[in-house]
Formats: structure tokens, sequence, C-alpha cells
């Protein structure tokens, strides 16, 4: 049984919480969560009787723990597992693992030296559909890759972003691409392979945020394939869909919903026993747009701590998908494309002011 404690108590801490101290978990349990605002960590102390800190360091001094879970803004991600990392327990940070490729580059190496794994959630790619489609792709069903879509239509309105000064900021969140759409990045490059270029473009539709509620990019693979990302928060009134297509010459695979969680196509050249009913088995309608994954996440964690099983997502893995992130901002302030080696100049992703 892992003992999990939380470095901040927001919006995405309440879904951890909710696992560690729900008795939801029989791999993992809370056993602490810390906050600069004593009310948001006094609230978790008074759902899960655990105790609660306004200071991090009191609480690794003063708590037995196996991991700690980073889940502050992601422009503070950095300094925060930075400050950890001494501490020698396993870390756990959210997406994306930082906003900047040198704070990434720092996360990697201080977790490095001191012997500490490091976790960045994807808890998408643990979705049930999403293993499926997985699985059909290294086992070569697809043939040549063509084209990967991502299309994330979520609403959040003025209300969701002044919940917190730091939302939508350059600073410490960046926009759509950056906070909502990340994982969906994250699921295209997966199965598509390593990107070579990307083209993007982004407005601010109806938020009033510093960064984008609205993108679309085009992106092309070292493989050949290409790549269509659409993502938006301005979707009204509710959120839509967040899904993936796969497109390749011998297979098309689309995963739908709110949440990538349901199979909408599942087609093969080469029928095989059961394809039948994958629609029908390899679907899920989760309460949110968190999904089921948080569940299945944890328990991998574990077992990779325990049991010494590779991490699916580390943090190089997770850099990999943050330069992909900082590419497409890279070329939406240039407004030209720009290759996957590259030295940001224009991002202001992760920069003051």
């Amino acid at each position: 049984m892992l003992k999990v404690a939380l470095v901040g108590a927001g919006r995405i801490a309440r879904r951890h919480a909710e696992l560690l101290g729900g008795s939801q978990l029989d791999c993992a349990r809370l056993v602490a969560v810390c906050d600069t605002r004593e009310d948001r960590a006094r609230e978790l102390h008074d759902l899960y009787e655990v105790p609660y800190f306004s200071n991090m360091h009191d609480m690794m001094r003063t708590v037995d723990a196996d991991v700690v879970a980073v889940l502050t803004p992601s422009g503070m991600h950095a300094a925060h597992v930075l400050e950890l990392a001494p501490y020698r327990k396993h870390i756990l940070v959210e997406k994306p693992m930082a906003l900047t490729l040198t704070d990434a580059d720092a996360m990697i190496k201080a977790c490095d030296r001191y012997g500490v794994r490091l976790f960045v959630v994807k808890q998408n790619r643990f979705n049930v559909p999403v293993v499926k489609l997985r699985e059909a792709l290294v086992s070569g069903r697809f043939g040549k890759l063509i084209l990967g879509t991502v299309r994330v239509r979520w609403c959040r309105d003025q209300a969701y972003y002044d919940q917190d000064d730091w939302r939508g900021t350059w600073a410490l969140d960046g926009g759509v691409l950056s906070n909502q759409a990340s994982h969906h990045l994250d699921l295209l490059e997966w199965m598509m392979g390593d990107v070579q270029s990307v083209f993007g473009r982004s407005i601010r539709a109806l938020a009033k945020i510093e960064a984008e509620d609205t993108a679309v990019v085009t992106v092309k693979f070292t493989n050949g394939a290409l790549g269509v990302i659409e993502a938006t928060t301005a979707t009204r009134p509710k959120d839509l869909e967040g899904s993936i297509s796969i497109l390749g010459e011998k297979g098309t695979v689309e995963i739908g919903g709110f949440a990538v969680n349901e199979m909408k196509v599942w087609n093969f050249v080469d029928k095989r026993p059961g394809d039948e009913d994958i629609l029908a088995n390899f679907s899920v309608n989760p309460p949110d747009v968190y999904g089921y994954g948080h569940y299945e996440y944890y328990k991998h964690v574990a077992q990779c701590i325990e049991q010494g099983m590779p991490m699916l997502v580390d943090g190089l893995e997770g850099r990999r998908s943050l330069e992909f992130i900082t590419a497409i901002y890279e070329s939406i302030e240039t407004e030209r494309e720009v290759s996957l080696q590259f030295r940001p100049s224009f991002s202001r992703l992760g920069q003051q002011g």
C-alpha cells in the first residue's frame, strides 16, 4: 500500500484525493495534503481525515510518505519538484510536467541525482478504448499510418478561469493547448510516432485570459503521416467531445465521447475474432472529463515502484510531449512551420509578463 502525500489542493487534487482517500484503491492511500491556501488543504483534511499543511517542507519532514504528488499550477511544477527531490521520495507530477524545456530538463536531472522516480500523469493512456487502440497499433493492424486527428471541444466559461488568478496566464498555465488538450496531444504523438514539424494558429474567442482558448494545428510526423489538432474551451453550453482518430492503409479507429471514452469506429481490412464486439465491450461512460484513467494510473505507479516495472510516462516521455506543445506555441507566435529540433525563442509559454 503506497502512502501518497499531495502538494496542491485545487481542482485536480480533488480527483486524486477522491481516489486515494476514498478507499477506491487497494494499492495506494492518502496520508497528507498541503496547500499554501490553508482553507483548501483543510477541506481535504475534513473529507478524508488526513493531516494538512500549508508548507510542503513541514509536511515532508513530518509525514511518512512513499510518493508525493505535485498538483500545483503547471508553472510551479518545476520549482516544487526541485525542492522535493532531495527528500528521496518518488514524485508524481500532473500534466504538463513543466512549461519550459529547460525546467523539464532540470526536473529530470534532479530526480536522477537523488534516485527518485519521476512519474508524469497521462491518465488517458489507460482509458479502456485507448488501450485497445494501442494494442492494434503495436500489432501492426494499421499498416502504414496516414492521418491522425484529435478534437477537444470543451466548455470552460469565464467563471472557470476566474477561480484562480493563474489560470490562462503564460507564466503559470498557458491556454487550451498546454492545459486541456495536452493529454490529447500526448495520445496523438504516442499513436502516430515522432513529430517532424507543426504549424498552428490560435485565438482568444470567448475567454478573457492571456493565452488562447481556441487553436488549430497541422502536424507532420517523421513517418510521413499527417495530423490535425482542433482544441477549444469555447464550446457552449457544455462539453462536446474529446476524441482521437487514427487512419492507416489497413484500418481506421475513432474514439469519441467527451473524454476519449467511447469506441466509435473499429474497422480493419483483415478481420480478427472479436472485432465485432469491440464497439460494445471497449467503451465506458465516465462521470466527468477526467474519466477513470487516474484509477489505473495509480495501479501502474504502484506496480512500477513495488515490482520494478518500467514507467509508461517518465520524465523523458513527459518532456517529449512538452516539446510538441512548445513547438506549436513557437509556430503560433512566428506564424511559421516549426521543426521539432528547435530552440524556443518566441513561445510565451512559461514566460513572465
